[in-house]
């Protein structure tokens, strides 16, 4: 069954099978790998799942259409199947087993992309060089200009439609940093841990979009009239690129049936990463904030992890539902992500400002963002009615509305929250209440030991030192915010749309050479890094599987719970037990 927003004369590369057999077999076999890392979890690190400590509808919508593009899938059986594996190893692994399935999806997703960029730059027989892409780009411009670009170029960041892409992705992106998965993690961290780690994955994380435009971004520019391409002798469609197939479309053109194989796999590992750490995250939201503070505030462990269970489940369906929706109409995920900012970004000065202004009143924190996004949503529909004729899907989505929108968005949560503050009184919230938080008696929980129970309620307040340290980690990350900000955003792109320069030879290749090392560093300290940082926690459980003696034990004596959890306390990818308040 085709719908309108998956309808194409493209032959799909590779059988139905392959799409069913990424999505069920690959998704089992994370699954019982997290149920594995529980079980092991619990047995060596003195850790049950427990309770569970904003889903985005964008992961299955755009999931299902690369699968169905590649495989003929069914679409909707690709929407309600990818689900499925990660509701399972979230429900068997909770927060820590998904992230150590982040790690191995990320992982395999560099490993593409560094295949990537030497197919496409140095072995392809359709392009293979840096010398032969420019080539390409440069007649891809000659046979079809660019309107707003200098020169009409693809080789330039002069571009006024760039420009305006630019501010929408910089207000979505600002939006999505409410997103509630994207701080659970700190909160489950080391203190200390949480500052570089997001230095650095975010600069890490960089190399993903830089790479794949780079690569088969402009591959797909460059091929696209050449008989290799799958829609050759077409063009491709404005839905196809909104559905984000040029990448597929170019990988197979590079690669061939691997090639496609090669996007469904590093679809997959992407979908299924983001989707798991959203709904721990919803589950975690509706469990405590919700049901645990509001619906029955003295709920056992038990109870609330049958709670957050029933929220994984429960979400899951209503964002399969939604998706399921959304794939029956011409909705591509470049549309979801373009006008996301124009319903989030209200919320951003507001949930920042419970945490970096005190004096914020509840009023503000409650109207602020309902109020800014009515306010940008009818700024946005109002202005593609001014501007276009009318209120559709396409006139919705161009430039200028989706800029009116977000940017509304943004600035009415600004205004909003400081009008309510200041009209019905400014608040002095007492942090110190954060000391006296309830820990949760998970004595009711099938598997917790008498000391798993004791070191969970036990609650490590932080020491005078590790305030400071905190404060000045406030600090230095507002610094190394604003200076990463002025790099990416003013110093690197301003000047080469100002002087509306055009690439030269000589600087494209320089420019991948850039990309290169922006892949093989990104890399390396995503896939070493953590190793490193849990080295003493890797060696003692080598040494129990092993059943090695531990230092000042005899040969054959397996360490200790009390060496392990000193082993954890050196390492600094996360808290092994305790709360630090």
């Amino acid at each position: 069954m085709s719908s309108p927003a998956t309808a194409s004369d493209v032959p799909a590369p590779l059988a139905q099978g392959a799409g069913y057999g990424v999505i069920i077999g690959i998704g089992a076999l994370f699954a019982f790998g997290m149920w594995a890392i529980a079980v092991l979890l619990a047995k060596f690190q003195n850790e049950v799942q427990g309770t569970l400590g904003h889903t985005r509808v964008n992961i299955l919508v755009g999931g299902s259409a690369v699968f169905t593009a590649l495989t003929g899938m069914n679409d909707l059986a690709a929407v309600w199947l990818l689900p499925v594996g990660v509701v399972i190893y979230t429900l068997t692994g909770g927060i820590k087993a998904t992230i150590l399935t982040d790690y191995v999806h990320t992982m395999v997703i560099y490993a593409m992309i560094l295949t990537g960029l030497f197919v496409v730059y140095c072995r392809s027989s359709l392009i293979g060089s840096p010398d032969a892409m420019y080539d390409l780009l440069k007649a891809a411009a000659q046979r079809a200009p660019v309107p707003g670009n200098s020169g009409g170029e693809y080789l330039t960041m002069s571009s006024q439609s760039g420009v305006l892409l630019g501010v929408v992705f910089w207000c979505a992106v600002f939006g999505s940093t409410v997103d509630v998965q994207l701080f659970q993690k700190a909160i489950a961290a080391n203190p200390a841990s949480t500052l570089p780690g997001y230095m650095i994955g975010g600069l890490a994380w960089f190399a993903i979009p830089f790479c794949l435009a780079t690569t088969f971004g402009l591959a797909a520019r460059a091929l696209e009239t050449n008989p290799a391409f799958p829609t050759y002798p077409r063009l491709m469609t404005a839905v196809e690129v909104s559905q984000g197939l040029p990448f597929p479309y170019a990988a197979q053109a590079l690669m061939g049936k691997g090639g496609s194989f090669f996007v469904l796999l590093m679809t997959f590992m992407a979908c299924t990463s983001g989707f798991s750490a959203d709904i721990v995250a919803v589950a975690s939201v509706f469990t405590y904030d919700i049901y645990g503070a509001y619906v029955n505030p003295d709920a056992t462990g038990g109870r609330l992890l049958q709670m957050s269970h029933a929220a994984v489940v429960v979400w899951s369906v209503c964002m399969a539902v939604i998706a399921t929706g959304i794939t029956r109409t011409t909705i591509g995920v470049n549309y979801l992500v373009t006008c996301m900012g124009v319903f989030t970004c209200s919320m951003v000065f507001p949930m920042y400002s419970t945490i970096l202004w005190r004096r914020q009143n509840r009023p503000a924190i409650i109207v602020a963002p309902i109020a800014g996004s009515l306010t940008a949503i009818a700024c946005w529909l109002l202005s593609a009615k001014v501007l276009e004729g009318s209120i559709t899907i396409d006139t919705t989505s161009t430039i200028l509305p989706l800029v009116i929108g977000n940017g509304t968005s943004l600035a009415c949560g600004v205004l909003y929250s400081i009008i309510c503050t200041y009209v019905f009184g400014p608040e002095d919230f007492d942090w110190e209440r954060f000391k006296t938080v309830r820990a949760v008696d998970d004595s009711d929980v099938h598997g917790v030991s008498k000391e798993q129970l004791e070191q969970q309620l036990k609650r490590e307040l932080l020491s005078p030192e590790e305030e400071r340290g905190l404060r000045r980690g406030k600090k230095q990350g507002i610094v190394l915010a604003a200076v990463l900000c002025a790099i990416f955003v003013v110093l690197w792109p301003l000047p080469m749309y100002g002087t509306r320069y055009i690439f030269s030879r000589g600087f494209f290749v320089g420019w991948v050479v850039v990309t290169f090392l922006i892949a093989w560093a990104a890399s390396l300290v995503i896939v070493l890094m953590p190793i490193w940082q849990g080295r003493h926690t890797l060696k003692v459980f080598w040494k129990y599987i092993m059943g090695a003696g531990e230092k000042g034990g005899t040969d054959g004596e397996r360490p200790s719970m009390e060496t392990w959890s000193e082993s954890m306390k050196t390492d600094t990818v996360g808290r092994g037990g305790g709360e630090k308040v």
